[in-house]
């Protein structure tokens, strides 16, 4: 008798644990062939929301395989479009449930191993975990309630969001962002946070400030059309550059040969000091937050220090 997903979740909604005998099964019946389809990856969310009791096992495989045909799948590989975006979303919101934390783990392996996704993303991750640092409850946390506190949990998994690969302006820190780990950051002052969560909140707010980013990732379209040309054996390379839009394929291939380039070692040194530089209306932003409430904290003060010795150099 073959394997049934639909008796294995009735099992499981019936209190059976989720054992890492169970896991390996999965695995076999999900990667013999290294794909995961889009039914295959519904009835793995099925599991997910029948399993009661799950060890670590069945946490790094859910999260290889929906990761893998979220960003993977679909073309072209490591764009993570609108529709799947939505896709994602919707099976961790079904029927209401709350997130928990393989969901969150789930939603940061995306917006690492993507080369863009949609900002809908992040902000599904960033709202749980801000709402579980000022309940006290959440994905993030284990036991009794600690509310406006950062646990060095949530201080990992901010630090991987602001600085994923996926997203508005990978790697920098947006002004979003910016603003949510300030508003944490006055809701937690006075607690016993993580010993990493002030060196966090000065970097990723430095970032914000003064870091230059030049990275931008192919335009979806021109990926998807980059991805059909590897896998057409029957194309040329000139024909290729032609329809992707160039007047001829000579301009399309010295377009090429140039696009990746950048900026020279001179110009790119210039820019580099230009971003270090913060600006009058950075200046202002920073201001407004710092005298909000008419008093320098000591996570204000070691921003400001850091800034300091920045533009000193």
């Amino acid at each position: 008798m073959g394997f049934s997903f639909s008796d294995f979740e009735a099992a499981l909604k019936a209190g059976a644990p989720l054992s890492a005998e169970d896991v390996l099964t999965l695995r076999r019946e999900i990667w013999p062939d290294g794909i995961v389809s889009e039914a295959e990856a519904c009835a793995l969310f099925d599991v997910n929301r029948a399993a009661r009791v799950a060890g670590p096992e069945w946490t790094a495989f859910f999260v290889e395989a929906i990761t893998e045909y979220v960003v993977n799948q679909r073309p072209p590989r490591g764009y993570v479009d609108d529709d799947a975006a939505r896709w994602l979303i919707a099976e961790l919101e079904r029927d209401g449930a709350a997130a928990r934390a393989v969901d969150l783990e789930l939603v940061v392996k995306v917006l690492e191993c993507a080369l863009n996704c949609p900002e809908a993303l992040k902000h599904w991750a960033l709202g749980w975990i801000e709402a579980a640092v000022l309940s006290g409850e959440g994905p993030t946390r284990d036991g009794a309630a600690r509310p406006n506190v950062i646990d060095e949990a949530e201080v990992a998994l901010l630090r991987r969001i602001v600085f994923a690969a996926g997203g508005e302006g990978a790697c920098t820190v947006s002004k979003g962002e910016a603003e949510l780990l300030w508003r944490l950051k006055d809701a937690c002052l006075d607690a016993d946070n993580a010993p990493g969560w002030k060196t966090l909140f000065v970097q990723a707010l430095g970032n914000h400030l003064m870091a230059y980013d030049n990275y931008r990732p192919l335009a979806r379209d021109e990926a998807a059309r980059l991805e059909a040309f590897v896998g057409d054996h029957h194309s040329s390379v000139l024909g290729f550059l032609a329809r992707m839009g160039h007047a001829s394929p000579a301009a399309g291939l010295r377009d090429l040969l140039h696009r990746d380039r950048g900026p020279s070692a001179a110009a790119h040194d210039a820019a580099v000091g230009a971003a270090a530089a913060v600006t009058g209306t950075e200046q202002a932003w920073l201001d407004a937050h710092v005298e909000a409430d008419h008093r320098c904290d000591p996570y204000e003060e070691a921003l400001l220090a850091f800034i300091a010795a920045e533009k000193g150099r």
